[in-house]
């Protein structure tokens, strides 16, 4: 029994169905351990009148997280690796705001859908994370480092909706008002366009959740060459599920749009675009590429970078630029992975 995995109402039942005791203790569980980096349940005064509970519980859970094997640092920006049970490691990002922290967590170690530009991408799959690995990354560093974690965006390591059950879990979870209480409003999914996913998240109605979605090319053959998932479910199809998402009043999409020199920067790939957003309800993201190892790719110039921003917004298309930040830590969006299976620094 790990309380990272479960919401509060779960572990009510938990409680319910292995000691026949309710709310009281579990809620006093529940506190103790999302209130304290130190957790000792025989503190807890709920428990003072139950030792013999308070032992047997404890006995049931489990309180491992994973190890923070690396950290390294640029500027504000933290890169953190987690050494998990079974040796594997994937990689955390911590981006600072005005007076909070925003968490980019992973939730594979790798990534199947082989985007070209994407150093995760390069390793394949090797592993879907657990609810409590995918929650303990937020964990460690609200409780443990005692930072003011205010967002929580799913672009780190793997596709999220092709771990559709625990990110969903994990979620859950997290937005628990008991617990660590990140909002689905501050909750940002990012997916590379896999269709059944985005179907099954509709489903949900989890209309202040926000989705965004990384599309890099508005052209069949050419998000076929960067994003093999295009193969299987085209343009046509992506547009057609993203019509009917469900969002929260004055909630948009996001598009996210990697701009790379050569490849998808031309005055037609910007016509391509405003064609595809054109009446969905849209804001692109648009990031200069962060190169990984040995990429086939080049960045592009500021200056190219602005002038497709503007030829974006001359069409009418609501567009903000994304800076890079952590890109010499290879920190940045595409670079995570590549000092996956060691430690990053320290």
């Amino acid at each position: 029994m790990n309380p990272l995995s479960l919401t509060y109402d779960q572990l009510v039942e938990q409680f319910q169905r292995r000691y026949g005791r309710g709310a009281f203790h579990a809620g006093a569980l529940y506190r103790a351990f999302y209130d304290r980096p130190v957790f000792d349940l025989r503190q807890a005064p709920e428990f003072s009148r139950s030792p013999e509970l308070a032992q047997r519980i404890a006995r049931d859970l489990d309180m491992r997280l994973p190890e923070v094997s690396g950290r390294i640092q640029e500027e504000d920006v933290t890169k953190l690796q987690f050494r998990l049970a079974d040796g594997l490691t994937v990689e955390t990002v911590l981006i600072p705001m005005a007076h909070h922290t925003t968490v980019c967590v992973s939730c594979q170690v790798g990534c199947r859908m082989g985007c070209r530009f994407c150093q995760t991408g390069q390793m394949g799959l090797l592993r879907q994370l657990s609810v409590d690995e995918i929650v303990a990354q937020v964990f460690v560093v609200k409780v443990h480092i005692g930072l003011d974690v205010r967002n929580v965006v799913f672009m780190g390591m793997g596709e999220p909706l092709d771990n559709f059950d625990a990110v969903v879990q994990a979620i859950a979870v997290l937005s628990d008002q008991r617990g660590l209480n990140i909002a689905k409003r501050h909750i940002t999914l990012s997916t590379a366009g896999w269709v059944p996913g985005i179907e099954r998240l509709a489903a949900l109605n989890w209309p202040q959740l926000k989705l965004a979605v990384s599309l890099n090319a508005a052209d069949d053959a050419l998000r076929s060459n960067l994003m093999p998932v295009n193969r299987r479910y085209g343009l046509g199809t992506l547009r057609a599920v993203l019509e009917g998402y469900p969002l929260a009043r004055g909630n948009v999409l996001l598009v996210e749009y990697v701009l790379i020199r050569d490849v998808n920067d031309r005055p037609e790939d910007a016509r391509r675009l405003a064609r595809f957003v054109t009446e969905l309800p849209v804001r692109v993201n648009l990031i200069a590429y962060n190169p990984r190892k040995a990429s086939p790719f080049d960045a592009p110039w500021p200056e190219e970078v602005e002038r497709f921003r503007r030829a974006l917004v001359d069409l009418g298309v609501f567009v903000r630029l994304r800076g890079a930040k952590g890109t010499s830590i290879r920190a940045a969006c595409g670079q995570l992975g590549g000092a996956s299976g060691g430690p990053v620094g320290s």
